[in-house]
């Protein structure tokens, strides 16, 4: 994950990461959508662990888990499409997000083994905050995992040293308050965020919620150093299922020319 941060300051932009909820809207689509990201211009790719109380997240989200769920998918399967997209990848960067419930019922030694084989470079964990530490977050960073955390614009100085403790990879700053998906993003007030963070830490900040257009992700990307879409590209798989929820022909196709897009944004936004 640092060479990718790294290569991409050299290039003079920030970085597009790209959310799609494994397992939607079927396993074997979703493996093929995921698998098209890097070459759609994807720098790096969240995915989703489907959860049947996924508290954070808007209604966008929230259907993209449950149609994952009831397509089969589950934790182990969603490793297996990490294995998967390894299998022709070994330099994107994979950091799953989610929530705690899945990983305990696993088993947090068994999951953090099972994660660093797959391929996973990192974990966002949307319901464990840094006083329960030693539930995962040691653990995975013991295996080498990174732990991202979430900083927001109630987190304040105060807060934030201890937010930013055990912290590694990026911290994805979300911009909004509220859940995703339900708002636009205020890119001045973004620019304020990011500055006081990088008087906190010198990792990469990725900023997250509320970006949905090309100009969006490119005014982002430049605020802070990554621009997070999520919302939008699971609106962009919705929009190309039909009545029962199935994938209609394209589907891919599609969605990976609405990233094209989002990706042509942040590319065309370099530093001088």
């Amino acid at each position: 994950m640092e060479r990718r941060f790294a290569d991409l300051k050299a290039e003079g932009r920030g970085a597009l990461v790209t959310f799609v909820t494994a397992g939607d809207p079927d396993p074997e689509t979703a493996l093929e959508l995921v698998k098209g990201l890097p070459g759609a211009g994807a720098d790096l790719i969240e995915l989703g662990m489907p959860f049947s109380d996924p508290m954070a997240e808007g209604p966008t989200i929230q259907a993209s888990s449950l149609r994952a769920l009831n397509a089969g998918m589950t934790l182990a399967k969603t490793l297996d499409m990490v294995r998967a997209f390894r299998a022709g990848d070994d330099a994107t960067p994979i950091i799953l997000m989610g929530y705690y419930n899945p990983i305990y019922i696993y088993g947090v030694e068994r999951f953090v083994s099972d994660a660093k084989e797959a391929g996973v470079d990192g974990l966002i964990m949307v319901d464990l905050p840094p006083e329960e530490d030693e539930e995962l977050c040691l653990p995975a960073l013991k295996a080498g995992i990174h732990w991202i955390r979430l900083a927001t614009p109630t987190t304040d100085d105060k807060r934030l040293p201890t937010v930013l403790n055990n912290t590694s990879g990026f911290v994805y700053y979300v911009s909004i308050m509220g859940i995703t998906g339900t708002k636009t993003v205020p890119v001045d007030h973004v620019r304020e965020a990011v500055a006081r963070l990088r008087r906190h830490t010198d990792l990469p900040i990725a900023v997250g919620f509320g970006i949905r257009t090309p100009e969006a992700a490119a005014a982002i990307s430049q605020a802070g150093d990554a621009a997070v879409v999520g919302s939008a590209i699971v609106d962009a798989i919705k929009a190309e299922l039909d009545d029962h929820g199935k994938a209609k022909p394209g589907l891919v196709a599609k969605v990976l020319a609405f990233v094209e897009s989002l990706s042509n944004g942040v590319r065309s936004n370099r530093a001088a």
